[in-house]
């Protein structure tokens, strides 16, 4: 396997993928699908590209991708090393056109699609109205959320070689990464060096900025690091991740600096205690809320209820944040609630966390893979780390 190909699904699971998307089509009553957000494109095509529309039909060999000259050698080279569907068609966007042009002659040359889904989240009003005007009423285009999203909740045994690796490898950067906490550093200095240690672990790129946040300011969940410097006293919180072939890891983990004042001891006994309660909770068939609801309940036994106010995980994947999402149900405008069932394959965080302004935060987030038997933790032990 060269540079080019590592870490790529083999064939056989993309058309696994692409399975699971004509399934769902059929199941909405689509003719097809336009997938329009760029981590589909490597989900269901191993294409990492900047730009790019793929055409998911519901036969088997109606497969089509619109690229522009820039991927074109790209797409050749996994064709030929046998890493995309077989048959797919590949039409080039003219030199002198768009690929939203080149779609809308697509569609109306095909003629048998009728209704045409359209990833709704990653595809603007202006391009939608666009589309429908140079259709002309030939196609019904129909807003498709989340179908792709859908699809990914569960990984294969691919995905899943992919995510107990880069555990371990979050794993090995925890402890150069918490020492790096020290007193007298800023937040930024801090940030720097733990996203060195990510690089050094073997990481291919960041999943998203690393947080370092000390004393009060670990009170913002997600703050920024800046130029506070680390005092003696303070609890600092970090959050970091990196990915690896694609697939993003996340953790965090909160450090006290010098002696452990008795109030940032009690927070993290609590989280620690609302966490574990979270994964023990976390078995197949039960709801996400239902996880939620366990680390909640762990909190309130410590008055804490009030200053844990985010969703307890979510899910992991070629992005960051994706389904499922481990927190209180939420109805959509459609009337539909987000309250997935937990089932064998699903990767995601569990991160409760209490904030307390003016003093700081505490969060403990680790990653966990659902398997038939329960919940697999990928990353590591959760005790308070101290440095000077």
């Amino acid at each position: 396997m060269t540079t080019e190909t590592r870490g790529l699904a083999p064939p056989s699971r993309l058309a696994d993928r692409l399975d699971a998307v004509r399934a769902a089509l059929a199941a909405d009553g689509l003719d097809g699908l336009v997938v329009s957000h760029l981590p589909h494109l490597y989900y269901l095509l191993n294409l990492r590209a900047s730009a790019g529309l793929a055409i998911v039909g519901t036969d088997p060999g109606d497969l089509t991708l619109i690229v522009d000259f820039r991927y074109a050698e790209a797409v050749d080279r996994l064709q030929s090393a046998g890493f995309m569907p077989p048959g797919l068609d590949v039409v080039p966007v003219p030199a002198d056109g768009t690929y939203d042009g080149t779609l809308a002659s697509h569609l109306r040359a095909s003629g048998s699609r009728c209704r045409v889904g359209i990833e709704s989240d990653h595809y603007s009003v202006r391009r939608w109205s666009w589309l429908t005007r140079a259709l002309g009423g030939s196609v019904e285009l129909v807003p498709s959320a989340d179908l792709v999203e859908r699809a990914r909740m569960v990984k294969d045994t691919h995905e899943i070689a992919l995510f107990r690796a880069a555990g371990h490898m979050l794993a090995d950067a925890v402890a150069p990464a918490t020492a790096a906490a020290r007193a007298g550093r800023t937040e930024l200095e801090v940030a720097r060096e733990i996203d060195a240690v990510l690089q050094a672990t073997g990481f291919e790129a960041l999943a998203f900025e690393t947080i370092v946040a000390t004393g009060p300011n670990g009170a913002l969940p997600h703050a920024h690091p800046g130029e506070r410097r680390i005092e003696e006293g303070d609890l600092v919180l970090l959050d970091f991740g990196g990915v690896h072939h694609r697939y993003c890891v996340d953790l965090s983990r909160t450090v006290a600096v010098g002696t452990i004042p008795d109030e940032a001891r009690r927070l993290h006994d609590a989280v620690a205690e609302a966490q574990a309660a979270a994964i023990a909770a976390a078995v197949p068939g039960v709801r996400a809320s239902e996880v939620d609801a366990a680390a909640r309940a762990a909190l309130e036994r410590h008055d804490l209820a009030d200053a844990f106010g985010h969703s307890t995980g979510h899910g992991l994947g070629i992005e960051v944040h994706e389904l499922p999402r481990i927190g209180r149900p939420r109805v959509s405008g459609e009337g539909e609630t987000d309250d997935a069932v937990l089932a064998p394959g699903m990767v995601f965080t569990i991160e409760p966390g209490v904030y307390v302004p003016g003093f700081g935060g505490v969060r403990i987030e680790d990653d966990v893979l659902m398997t038939e038997d329960g919940p697999e933790v990928l990353t590591t032990p959760t005790d308070l780390h101290t440095t000077r």
